[in-house]
């Protein structure tokens, strides 16, 4: 078999010559197999191995309590008074990450740094007397630290006059080269999927809509001018284009397994995404509340990295530019249980041996030799291949993590681990079946054997004491190529360190008592039930229900969370509040945007100044998916009349 050295250069060479026996030896050297369909290019194998890193959503929505600016926020509100990018990267680096994504400009148009394509940007800001650059910052303590350093660029621009038309794409362009030329390396860069709508858009206030991304920010031209000006940069999104795309989830999980690396014909991997904070991306008042646990945590990185996807978890600043000390504290406990668990592998240095090999360098051995380019693989054709794994001692383990060799391809459809248990081999991980699907954290704690790619972990129902294991490889698209098998333990919960809870001067409102009115007003009480399973719905769009919460009360906020039941009808993304005294004259107190809802459906908490009213009144003006409106919970914030 002739193998062209030139698809793989130097790893190639190293993978054909790793172990070679002398003449001796019972097993010939063999060429290495053929690659099977796309294979990953070196940046891509070099970003898999990063496994997670941190996203960082930071700008004028922090200082609006929204997800989605709408574009007319004035710059002058973005001041951070204690911004210290080093001291955030020091924090990330500390937890075990491996880099950083920043978002430079979200949907709102807001350029966190002195970009020449735009007025809305920094230098309109009071922060740093106008001479700030956010991006710069960041950029400069991640080569401090060395710490990879990569940008998110909002494609949709709410605030630019020309967005939609051809004249908006000179901007974006300009605004893409400036960020790739101007900051050093970028490991990876983002193209959010958002492709428009209401916005400000100059004063306009009006809808546009793109059609299709594709042709009309021209991601041919944009992926081609990325390589050109950062060959090593990892692209994200581009309507496909890039090298790595959307786990399915803003939850942190592949949302289908098992987990293919194709599409369209090249090798095409993918990151989850999830905040640290259930309240949503940037940060909010009282956030500290609401910050996903270190178990929740690992339970994520088990369902995206130990899926084969990359994991990108998001903490914001705050409006003084500090992470929220909950988010850190959680951090830092999460990534010392990751570290323990990896710290010992109980195969490792384990002898292998198997039923089939393909020639000396593809011994089972290099399962457990420590060598990530190293692997085993069998004589081409050989059915259910089973490597035997012998440890020098009993071990008590209960997390499996598998990995193949994918510079040569992803083969593996279904696997199966036992281990000798009372002298009898017991199954720890079934094969899994054609066509058969795993969901949220469906595989988390169990689950079966499917894909393997990257790397897959299997965290088992209960620990298991052994000293020899089997590997049975009972599906595979082309002679397996494994190169490595761990036997890990998953250490006990860290709790996150105390957090006093944030003094908000909001408490939510009681709401026993109360009555309604409305719009299918006999369904208004199950929006203040505390049951999120339940809701007020009704088909009708606009809509809206009345409280009478029977005293007057200083009322300063409310929260919404949409329904939670994985439908979207009926998800309210604009709405207004009014507040009444006496249930004839009405006041709006706010009025705005609900957004993100379809990809991260989660509670958004609303503020506006303390206003003295008896009733309030929520209107439904838009929604997703029809012409229905739903509330899952609400909650009212304020004090009571003494």
């Amino acid at each position: 078999m002739v193998y062209d050295v030139r698809m793989f250069g130097k790893h190639l060479l190293a993978i054909m010559g790793a172990g070679i026996l002398g003449a001796g030896a019972m097993v010939q050297a063999a060429t290495a197999p053929v690659p099977y369909g796309p294979v990953p290019t070196e940046q891509q194998v070099n970003w898999l191995r990063m496994e997670w890193y941190a996203f960082v959503h930071f700008g004028l929505n922090t200082y609006t309590n929204r997800e989605w600016g709408y574009g007319d926020e004035t710059p002058g509100l973005f001041n951070p008074s204690a911004f210290d990018a080093g001291a955030i990267v020091r924090t990330f680096k500390e937890a075990g990450m491996k880099g950083m994504i920043y978002t430079a400009k979200h949907h709102d148009g807001f350029c966190t740094w002195p970009t020449a394509s735009t007025t809305h940007n920094i230098t309109q800001s009071p922060w740093r007397q106008g001479q700030g650059d956010v991006v710069r910052e960041f950029a400069d303590a991640c080569r401090a630290y060395d710490f990879a350093f990569g940008t998110y660029l909002s494609p949709w621009d709410r605030n630019c006059a020309e967005y939609g038309r051809p004249g908006y794409l000179e901007v974006y362009y300009k605004q893409i080269e400036e960020l790739l030329t101007q900051y050093g390396p970028i490991f990876e860069i983002w193209f959010d999927g958002a492709m428009g709508g209401d916005g400000y858009y100059g004063g306009a206030r009006e809808n546009r809509n793109i059609g299709v991304a594709d042709k009309y920010y021209d991601y041919e031209k944009v992926v081609k001018n990325i390589r050109r000006l950062q060959p090593d940069c990892i692209i994200w999104g581009a309507a496909g284009r890039g090298d790595a795309t959307w786990a399915g989830s803003e939850k942190g999980f592949a949302r289908e397994y098992p987990l293919w690396n194709t599409a369209g014909g090249k090798w095409v991997s993918l990151e989850a995404d999830t905040p640290i904070n259930h309240r949503g991306w940037f940060w909010h008042p009282g956030q500290g509340a609401h910050v996903k646990s270190p178990g929740h945590l690992m339970e994520v990185y088990l369902a995206s990295v130990g899926r084969g996807a990359n994991l990108i978890l998001n903490l914001a600043p705050n409006r003084d530019g500090r992470l929220d000390e909950a988010d850190v504290a959680s951090l830092k406990a999460f990534g010392t249980m990751r570290k323990k668990l990896l710290s010992r592998d109980f195969a490792a240095g384990a002898s292998a041996e198997s039923d089939s090999v393909r020639g000396a360098q593809f011994r089972a051995s290099c399962l457990t030799d420590g060598d990530i380019e190293s692997y085993w693989c069998p004589a081409e054709k050989t059915q259910r291949p089973q490597a035997v794994i012998s440890l020098e001692k009993p071990a008590t383990f209960d997390v499996i993590r598998l990995r193949e060799q994918i510079r040569l391809g992803q083969r593996v459809e279904a696997f199966q681990v036992e281990a000798m248990v009372n002298g009898e081999w017991q199954v720890l991980v079934a094969p899994g079946q054609p066509g058969e699907k795993e969901g949220r954290f469906d595989g988390v704690r169990g689950g079966k054997g499917h894909t393997i790619g990257n790397q897959v972990l299997r965290w088992l129902p209960a620990p298991v004491t052994t000293d020899k294991l089997r590997l049975t490889i009972t599906r595979s698209k082309a002679v397996p190529c494994i190169s490595e098998f761990s036997l890990l333990l998953m250490p006990q919960k860290e709790a996150a360190a105390p957090v006093a809870p944030q003094e908000t001067g909001e408490m939510a409102l009681d709401s026993r008592g109360w009555t309604y009115g409305g719009f299918a007003a006999e369904l208004v009480p199950l929006a203040f039930d505390g049951k999120p399973e339940t809701m007020w719905q009704i088909d009708r769009m606009p809509s809206h229900f009345v409280v009478d919460m029977q005293k007057p009360c200083t009322v300063s906020g409310f929260s919404y969370l949409p329904r939670q039941d994985g439908r979207t009808v009926g998800m309210t993304t604009r709405y207004y509040l009014e507040l009444s005294s006496d249930k004839q004259n009405w006041t709006r107190v706010s009025e705005g945007e609900f957004g993100n809802l379809r990809a991260n459906p989660v509670e958004q908490l609303i503020s506006f100044p303390p206003t003295r009213a008896r009733y309030f009144r929520f209107f439904s003006t838009q929604a997703l998916d029809g012409q229905g409106s739903s509330v899952a919970e609400m909650k009212i914030y304020g004090t009571s009349a003494q």
